[in-house]
């Protein structure tokens, strides 16, 4: 049984300030967790089901008995910010912050000002799919360590490098060409597969800012065929990455 004092702590982890307080977060979601335990994250404590931890067992081995919480429904539903709750549940450490400027060689995800958690995940998902290791969020981008982050990221977290640092910084003190997705740029079908880089991406209803987008070595568009205004910037990351990197 879990007290009341630590259930009301995992509730606290919903909100960023209690978050970076105590540098630690919440991944909800039975493959999620599953991932994050595979990838040897810090995982502190995992909450979960009789049946997810039989099922597990192997991988729960590796952590301390202590760290291991068999719960029911009824508890993961006060502990989750989910409607419905999944059957496993982790609290892990942040990992340490660490900003290192991209590497020759690499190609590296800059992303400037995105808001919605969702599309944050997402963006990680993609990153991953591509085998891009490092992303660097700027400053005013979603915390991403926000639970539905987390879940969108469907166990990306566990796979790829995040850090935090200025956007124009990052451009200024690399020798790396730049990519900055923009409406009104070079047709992105003329270019070659690119083996590094730093791929940009705005905010989504803004797209990046004109200071990030002039500092850029490459303004590059996805062809529109049809009407619509603009592109979710996620779907925009992956079509661009799907060009560039293949």
């Amino acid at each position: 049984m879990l007290s009341k004092a630590q259930i009301k702590y995992i509730q606290s982890l919903q909100n960023k300030k209690n978050r970076q307080k105590s540098s630690q977060y919440i991944a909800e979601g039975d493959k999620i967790v599953q991932e994050l335990l595979q990838a040897g994250m810090p995982v502190k404590v995992v909450y979960a089901t009789k049946d997810w931890l039989e099922a597990h067992a192997n991988l729960l081995s590796r952590l301390p008995a202590d760290s291991v919480k068999e719960v029911d429904g009824a508890v993961l539903k006060q502990l989750s910010a989910l409607t419905t709750p999944h059957n496993a549940m982790a609290l892990l450490d942040m990992p340490r912050a660490e900003v290192q400027l991209p590497q020759p060689g690499t190609v590296v995800l800059a992303l400037e000002a995105i808001q919605d958690p969702g599309n944050m995940g997402t963006l990680i998902r993609i990153a991953d799919w591509f085998g891009i290791p490092q992303i660097v969020c700027s400053p005013d981008c979603v915390d991403v360590y926000n639970p539905k982050t987390i879940q969108a990221t469907m166990g990306s977290i566990a796979r790829v490098g995040i850090s935090e640092y200025d956007i124009k910084e990052l451009l200024q003190h690399t020798s790396l060409p730049s990519y900055a997705a923009t409406l009104h740029g070079k047709d992105i079908t003329t270019y070659p597969v690119i083996r590094e880089g730093i791929i940009l991406i705005g905010n989504e209803g803004r797209g990046l800012t004109s200071d990030i987008t002039d500092m850029a070595t490459h303004r590059i568009t996805i062809p529109r065929l049809g009407g619509a205004e603009s592109l979710n910037a996620a779907v925009a990351a992956g079509i661009i990455c799907g060009r560039l990197l293949i």
